[in-house]
């Protein structure tokens, strides 16, 4: 049974027409694809990021415009309490008359309330009936601007704050809870507290004494405020068509000023932020910049925190826009690539295999004609009279099948003159061949029992040398070894033996190869004398070692021996 594993098939290698159509459609439909998803891929992650930075820019243009807000307020409340008709107001200490003049400057500067409070904080005159304040001197506002002359913050007032200032404030403020998918759980309904652009200045009272005015604008349901924002930032045709800018101003996680709609004409207030933005921007104080659940639909939002005057993270102002139309303008983007690349593919593609095919077609002709000629076909001709390098390949190609056909019957005659001498030829060297028989069987035999001779003897010869060495050395190792040898003393008796064996079939071999030197090699010998010269041969190994020779040499006969 052979075990030989069967030859594994040749390996076919792709013909000329697959290269060929490879070559031509392998940039078209694998290249280039790849090189347009990569492009693709970094455009869409481009654009995302343009989204982005454009709804940085906008958070960046309301936070100025809330920014300048507060400046603006407090360079109004600063310049009305340096005023001369402030002035004159105090000088006529009638405090009807100061709380006459506080509330047309409020209405006149457009602030929710407008009170003035002496050095001790204590209530002087108000721009609105019930005016009054709940321990003035715990916000920092106040003692700043004491310290610097003005200062300006968004603080959160509670409900009783707002109701000691003026009760409207405070039912103006109140807004009812919406509850909103993914916010944050709570158990509250009602928003009472207030967000408060509040302002202090400092206040010259006469004769020395020191006056605070303070004023403030509820931010609570001001519309005009978060429109005015929403007006600035996003401008008439900033924002792509279908696209809607959207501005919050948020209490908390509260929408408690927006123009996002709940419904058609209904406003969120009182919609709540999702928890994973109140948690990076409230509880971590992060700007979130990245797409977000706005209500009822998805915006590209950006939110930042509002701290107070005492550095509390009271609330957030965001920005954004609705993020469809910018998703399908991606997606349209993409799809109108795709049908370009399909359309320009179904229009190049058979225009790719027509110019393939005009090369591969004159390639096949040539390879049928060859094929033809190894079946045996030797006027098989391809035919082709273009003027490109495959026409010129092809006509080269039929001359060199001209020759190839001269060449073969040329080949055809001359082996048949070859032939006919090889017969006369054979015939002369078959009689020579009988008489050679004859003397080759005379000279094997003499050949043979030459050259037994001459293999025996130079065997034998071959075998004494290494036989000498080994035995040499032997004696050698027996010296180096001394008295630690007795341990392989058998070891070593039985090498000695089996050199001897070898010596023996060796001296055998070579009377056999050549009789005529051992002719006279035998003699007849008294053992006595023998065993006393092989005793001074080995005289130097016997004074190494312990050993007692006892000898009986009481024959008196010889032997025959070599």
């Amino acid at each position: 049974m052979s075990d030989a594993v069967p030859p594994r098939p040749a390996r076919r290698s792709p013909t000329v027409r697959l290269r060929l159509i490879v070559i031509a459609l392998l940039p078209m439909l694998v290249v280039l694809p790849l090189l347009l998803g990569g492009g693709v891929a970094r455009w869409w992650q481009k654009f995302d990021n343009l989204l982005i930075v454009k709804v940085n820019g906008d958070l960046t243009i309301a936070r100025q415009y809330l920014s300048r807000l507060l400046e603006n307020s407090g360079e109004r409340v600063e310049a009305l309490a340096a005023s001369a008709a402030f002035e004159r107001h105090l000088d006529s200490r009638d405090l009807g008359e100061m709380t006459g003049f506080l509330d047309d400057s409020r209405a006149r500067l457009r602030l929710d309330f407008l009170y003035l409070l002496d050095e001790a904080d204590g209530f002087l005159a108000g721009a609105a009936a019930g005016t009054g304040t709940s321990q003035p001197e715990t916000w920092p506002v106040i003692a700043q601007a004491r310290a610097t002359g003005v200062a300006t913050a968004i603080d959160l007032f509670s409900r009783e704050e707002l109701a000691a200032i003026d009760p409207g404030l405070a039912q103006r403020a109140r807004i009812d809870l919406v509850p909103t998918e993914a916010a944050v759980p709570s158990e509250r309904t009602v928003e009472a507290r207030g967000m408060v652009i509040h302002v202090a200045a400092a206040a010259d009272l006469g004769q020395g004494r020191r006056g605070v005015l303070v004023g403030g604008i509820l931010l609570n349901r001001n519309l005009a405020f978060i429109d005015t924002i929403n007006d600035l930032v996003y401008r008439t045709a900033s924002l792509p068509e279908g696209s809607e800018g959207t501005a919050t101003l948020f209490l908390e996680d509260v929408r408690i000023s927006t123009n996002v709609r709940l419904f058609e004409n209904v406003r969120a207030l009182g919609t709540r932020v999702s928890a994973v933005v109140r948690h990076q921007v409230l509880d971590e104080g992060r700007i979130w910049l990245d797409r977000a659940f706005v209500v009822n639909d998805w915006y590209i939002s950006a939110y930042e925190p509002i701290v107070d005057s005492r550095g509390a993270r009271i609330g957030m102002l965001y920005v954004g826009f609705l993020e469809t139309p910018f998703r399908i303008a991606k997606y349209q983007t993409v799809v109108a690539l795709a049908f370009a690349f399909l359309l320009a593919t179904a229009i190049i593609v058979p225009v790719f295999l027509r110019w393939v095919g005009n090369i591969f077609r004159p390639l096949e002709r040539m390879t049928q004609t060859i094929n033809r000629v190894e079946e045996g076909d030797l006027g098989a001709r391809s035919g082709q009279t273009g003027e490109d390098e495959i026409g010129r390949v092809a006509r080269h190609l039929d001359q060199l099948l001209d020759l190839v056909e001269e060449r073969d019957r040329q080949l055809r005659d001359w082996a048949q003159e070859l032939n006919d001498r090889v017969e006369a030829r054979t015939r002369e060297l078959r009689e020579a061949n009988l008489r050679l028989e004859e003397t080759t069987q005379q000279l094997v035999m003499s050949e043979k029992l030459a050259a037994i001779g001459e293999i025996t003897a130079g065997v034998a010869h071959e075998i004494n040398n290494p036989i000498a060495v080994i035995q040499g050395n032997l004696d050698v190792a027996r010296d180096v070894i001394g008295p630690a040898g007795n341990a392989a003393r058998t070891e070593f008796r039985l090498i000695d033996e089996q050199i001897h064996r070898i010596n023996l079939l060796v001296t055998k071999l070579l009377q056999f190869a050549r009789p005529e030197e051992y002719a006279d090699s035998a003699g007849r010998l008294a053992p006595a004398e023998v065993i006393t010269d092989c005793l001074l041969l080995v005289q130097h190994l016997r004074n190494k070692v312990e050993i007692a020779v006892e000898r009986d040499d009481r024959t008196g006969r010889l032997v025959e021996m070599n």
